[in-house]
């Protein structure tokens, strides 16, 4: 008789159990939903980008038969950090944006702008357009680590279809992979349905805390999908969200490559003055270790330079030719160093007020802005397709007055790697997003 009163107990109060665990996760979504953001961005053309510029800018100004450009809305994901309305997302979803719009799931809409961008991690961090300090956010608090196996939701956009709920269990930790001609490294793999749109959304444990933002999935096998673990993004949100970037600059633009040896980083450009010509580092130089570890093809270089050490400099080995050189950086020499005048030495363009004979050469009637009196050839604003005669009207929407304001404008977005300028070619306005991902 005991036993039997022992069976039905348990067979009573089971479901009970199930239901208290399926009604924790509604509570954990129902919590966490509000600080998930639908984030569209617009840009010219889906190929937009380093060294496609021209032909887009034929098309806008009736120089193609094609006729003018289209824009093309690209949607995705974001989750509120921050209650000033910081949010977090994937830089590869705003690398070309020219607009950003974020929608809560009230139906309230923002413009937003990019703190920053790391195309490395795949992060970008983004402030609403609003004075509120008041927005619904996500803590980032979780203390244990994560295991293989356990519970994991996922909370996201996919095809704009805002709030979309999976769940599923963490199925792998740091995957190293390459999906579309981007590497990713230490991610976290689930089998949480992730689709386009999801790009930038949360990725959850059963209790609500945030374990990392949605990144990629896996076109060859479904049920796939990857998200980049939460403290590569702490990280990222305490370097920029109060006191602004501090990356230094080394002064070195760079290919990865590869060799029968492995990957290295090739130098393409030193520029003027900096560090990097300083240290004698010349074009042509093979990077091929940094801090005594072998360059990987998806090492995050800029956060390892950057990263302090016990010793005064981090070590650089280079390969010139068939002679091993190894040069010592301090951290300090390259944080404070920017490549002055940053038009011409970093972007390589030649920038003057709207004044006297620049006004009259180049038939400019904008009263503010400034003009693009030189490009030169192979540089950063070539590449991208800007020529003389420009206006350019404002930098990452904030508005240019002359020539001493932009270069201010463009170290605060030097140190962002995210610069977004708003042109006026022939009484034509468009957007040029450059990014500076290949500069260390």
């Amino acid at each position: 008789m005991k036993r039997l009163f022992v069976a039905v107990a348990l067979i009573l109060f089971f479901p009970a159990f199930l239901f208290a665990r399926e009604d924790r996760t509604v509570d954990v979504i129902e919590s966490v939903s509000k600080s998930i953001v639908n984030i569209k961005t617009e840009e010219w053309s889906k190929d937009a980008g380093e060294g496609k510029s021209r032909d887009i800018l034929k098309r806008i100004f009736g120089e193609d038969e094609e006729g003018e450009a289209e824009t093309v809305e690209n949607i995705g994901s974001g989750v509120v950090l921050d209650p000033r309305g910081i949010v977090v997302t994937n830089e590869h979803l705003v690398a070309k944006a020219i607009t950003i719009r974020v929608k809560f799931t009230n139906r309230q809409e923002f413009d937003a702008t990019v703190m920053a961008a790391d195309a490395e991690l795949d992060i970008a961090l983004l402030k609403i357009q609003s004075d509120r300090t008041d927005f619904p956010f996500l803590r980032i608090g979780r203390k244990k680590p994560v295991r293989v196996g356990e519970k994991a939701i996922v909370i996201g956009n996919p095809y704009g279809l805002s709030s979309t709920v999976t769940t599923g269990v963490i199925s792998a930790l740091g995957r190293n992979l390459r999906i579309n001609n981007r590497v990713y490294v230490n991610l976290i793999q689930t089998d949480a349905a992730i689709n386009p749109g999801s790009s930038g959304g949360a990725l959850l444990d059963g209790e609500g805390d945030l374990l990392g933002i949605v990144t990629a999935i896996y076109e060859e096998g479904k049920g796939i999908g990857f998200a980049i673990p939460i403290e590569d993004v702490a990280s990222m949100l305490s370097e920029f969200s109060d006191t602004g970037a501090k990356r230094g600059i080394l002064g070195v633009f760079f290919e990865r490559r590869k060799d029968e040896k492995g990957s290295y980083l090739y130098v393409t450009e030193v520029i003027q003055g900096s560090p990097a010509e300083r240290y004698g580092i010349r074009v042509g130089d093979r990077i091929i270790e940094l801090n005594k570890k072998r360059i990987r093809e998806g090492m995050k270089i800029h956060t390892a330079l950057m990263r302090p050490r016990d010793s005064a400099a981090n070590q650089i080995k280079i390969m010139r030719g068939s002679e091993t050189l190894t040069v010592y950086v301090t951290s300090i020499d390259i944080a404070g160093y920017l490549p002055l005048p940053l038009d011409e030495r970093l972007l390589r363009l030649r920038l003057s007020d709207i004044q006297g004979y620049m006004k009259l050469k180049f038939r400019v009637r904008e009263k503010n802005g400034v003009i693009v009196t030189k490009v030169y050839k192979g540089g950063i604003g070539d590449r991208y397709g800007l020529r003389q005669g420009d206006v350019i009207l404002k930098v990452n929407n904030q508005d240019v007055e002359n020539a001493t304001q932009i270069r201010t404008l463009l170290a605060e977005a030097l140190r962002t790697n995210y610069i977004l300028f708003q042109v006026n070619r022939n009484n034509e306005v468009f957007f040029v997003p450059i990014k500076l991902d290949s500069l260390l």
